[in-house]
C-alpha cells in the first residue's frame, strides 16, 4: 500500500459470527465473487464498534473524528484465490461516510451508541428510515490468545465492492488483533433478515478485541477483468 485513503482507530470492536449455507450466502453476492468458506460453512459477522482519530489521506482529521460504526460481513474470495470481506451492510453515524457509495459500499446513516460500564459493553443502534436495529451486551475479561479459526474470523486484507457493473477492491492493512475473552450477554437484531438471510440457526461464535490502530484504508482501485477468465 503506496498511500492511505483513509486512517484510523478501531476500537472496543465486538465480532459476532454465524454460520451459513454455502449457497445462502453466494445467492448475495456479484458475479465473480465466491463464498470463501470454512469447513464447508459460510460464515456472517455483525461487528460494532467505535471509529476513533480518523483521518482523510492518513494526514487531515475528520471533523467528529470519533464516532460508532457497525457492519454486516461475510467472507468472499476471487477466481485467483484472493481473499476480502463483502459488506452486506454498513451503518454509521458520520454523513460523509456516506462518500464511499460512490464505489458500491452500502453505508447507511443510523443512530448508534456504545457504552463501557465496568466489564459490560453495551451496543445499540437503529438504521434511520429503513428501521433495521440491534442490542448487543458483552462482558468483558483478560486477554486471550487467537487460533487459527479465530484469525480466519476476524483478519481480511482487502475488501470488496461493486458500482456499475464494476467489482472493486481495496486494501486494508493493521496490526493482528488482541483479543480479550468475552461472553455475549444480550443479543437481538434484525439485520441479517434485513440483508436476505435467514434466521441464525445456531448460537454465535463471539470475539472482542480492545482495538487496533492506525488502520490504513488504501485506495480503491478495479479488479482486473483477467481475473475472471
Amino acid at each position: 500500500m503506496r498511500s492511505a485513503a483513509l486512517t484510523a482507530r478501531w476500537l472496543r470492536q465486538t465480532f459476532v459470527h454465524w454460520p451459513y449455507p454455502t449457497e445462502e450466502v453466494q445467492a448475495l453476492l456479484p458475479a465473480g465473487l465466491r463464498v470463501d468458506d470454512y469447513h464447508g460453512r459460510a460464515w456472517v459477522g455483525l461487528t460494532p464498534f467505535v471509529m476513533a482519530s480518523v483521518r482523510l489521506g492518513g494526514v487531515a482529521p475528520l471533523p467528529r473524528s470519533t464516532f460508532p460504526e457497525t457492519n454486516l460481513r461475510t467472507y468472499v474470495r476471487l477466481p485467483d484465490g484472493r481473499s476480502g470481506l463483502w459488506f452486506l451492510s454498513l451503518d454509521v453515524t458520520h454523513p460523509l461516510m456516506l462518500a464511499a457509495r460512490a464505489l458500491g459500499v452500502p453505508y447507511h446513516l443510523a443512530d448508534l451508541t456504545v457504552r463501557v460500564d465496568g466489564p459490560l459493553v453495551h451496543y445499540a443502534g437503529r438504521r434511520r428510515g429503513a428501521g433495521a436495529s440491534y442490542q448487543l451486551t458483552v462482558e468483558t475479561g483478560p486477554p486471550i490468545s487467537a487460533d487459527e479459526f479465530d484469525r480466519w474470523l476476524t483478519s481480511r486484507w482487502r475488501a470488496f465492492s461493486l458500482r456499475a457493473g464494476t467489482l472493486w477492491q481495496t486494501p486494508v492493512r493493521h496490526q493482528p488483533w488482541p483479543f480479550a475473552r468475552v461472553i455475549l450477554v444480550q443479543l437481538q437484531q434484525t439485520l441479517t433478515s434485513d440483508a436476505g438471510l435467514s434466521s441464525p440457526a445456531t448460537d454465535p461464535v463471539v470475539h472482542y478485541s480492545p482495538g487496533v490502530g492506525p488502520a490504513r484504508i488504501g485506495m480503491p482501485r478495479p479488479v482486473a477483468a483477467s481475473v475472471f477468465r
